[in-house]
């Protein structure tokens, strides 16, 4: 008999308030990692998934024959190294949406560091992670919470996280958690650096000037998050993270070495194994839209696990004005005709917060 399963669980026959219950657990404001303080050995029923779509998310998880690419960013301002690396690019955009890269820029010691402050504020005593609990993104002051569609979802995920946008316009270090403020800047300014030369290659990778991303405004502002995944004590009943795309152009994710995150590649669950001082790039929908569905936005999650916590930093790629994008003019012709209508990106991110992660995909709504 599987002791993980639902079945398992003592049946508790007193009628279910799922909106009670995540009213209390959101004004408790201390989220999964409160939980995990108060002792709790059985998950809370706002986490338990329904057994039938875990099973799916599982049935052909994590082959360990597959990997998603590595791609080698040394040397690329040699023009014949500039040229494979830009081969490379390309193939993983269109066959994978997920890829890795190394020798980027940024030192291990930075990469290290930032998982580590990460950490500290969630780790914090909760009175001082409370201060900064909040549903409503503010401008570019860092905010605390978790599950951001808690109250959009139909079951919530195992995880907490921070939130701050700190890109064209930074935050007041003052205005940071002191635990994190300082690596949270500096690490943020490196991938900006970074995700300039990545948005050059996928530029290229289209054939398009290099320029032709930055000057339509896909590395316009920089949405940082930190996710906390505590050791969860029925990692066999929740998920850390439902399986879904993101919304925006692209983003830079840092994880630790723990693992669990894993991408939907050829109807096969495939594990993103961590790489030490690897960053990992994954596209978003706007640039599958933007590319007419040459490049993939892909299905991601993360998996609950019993060790933990498990930490990582995602760099999302925005531009949440009322800018309009379609598919890029010069990759439409008879042959292959727009697939999607135009839409902002901050239209389009209010239509996937308003369905949550629901496991369905957003760019459907936006089909020609």
């Amino acid at each position: 008999m599987n002791t993980n399963s639902c079945e398992s669980r003592p049946q508790n026959h007193a009628k279910f308030d799922r909106k009670s219950e995540l009213k209390a657990f959101d004004e408790s404001k201390t989220g999964v990692k409160g939980l995990i303080e108060a002792g709790v050995s059985k998950i809370p029923k706002i986490f338990i998934h329904d057994q039938d779509k875990l099973d799916d998310y599982r049935s052909a998880s994590g082959d360990s024959n597959l990997s998603i690419p590595v791609i080698n960013l040394e040397g690329i301002n040699d023009d014949s190294a500039r040229k494979y690396v830009v081969e490379e690019v390309r193939d993983a955009c269109k066959n994978w949406g997920f890829f890795q890269v190394i020798n980027h820029g940024i030192s291990s010691n930075t990469l290290d560091e930032m998982i580590s402050g990460v950490r500290r504020f969630h780790d914090q005593d909760p009175e001082l992670r409370m201060k900064f609990y909040a549903r409503e993104e503010s401008s570019n002051k860092l905010m605390y919470n978790t599950n951001f569609d808690l109250y959009q979802a139909s079951v919530a995920n195992w995880r907490d996280s921070i939130y701050c946008c700190v890109a064209p316009n930074p935050p007041n270090p003052e205005d940071l958690p002191q635990v994190c403020s300082d690596i949270m800047l500096e690490y943020s300014d490196k991938v900006r650096r970074l995700g300039f030369t990545l948005m050059e290659l996928l530029s290229e990778a289209l054939g398009l000037n290099p320029n032709h991303l930055r000057e339509i405004g896909c590395a316009e502002e920089l949405f940082f998050v930190g996710h906390y995944y505590p050791a969860c004590p029925e990692p066999d009943l929740t998920m850390g993270l439902t399986k879904h795309t993101d919304s925006a152009f692209i983003t830079l994710l840092l994880q630790d070495q723990i693992g669990g995150l894993q991408t939907l590649h050829e109807n096969q669950w495939t594990d993103v194994k961590p790489v030490p001082g690897a960053l990992i790039v994954n596209l978003g929908d706007m640039m599958q839209l933007m590319t007419n569905g040459e490049f993939k936005s892909v299905y991601h999650k993360v998996v609950a696990q019993k060790v933990g916590p498990r930490i990582s930093v995602a760099i999302v790629f925005r531009n949440m004005s009322q800018t309009l994008y379609g598919p890029i003019k010069e990759l439409l012709s008879e042959e292959n005709p727009p697939l999607y209508k135009q839409t902002s990106l901050k239209d389009y991110v209010s239509y996937v917060l308003l369905k949550g992660l629901d496991g369905k995909p957003g760019l459907d709504h936006f089909m020609l």
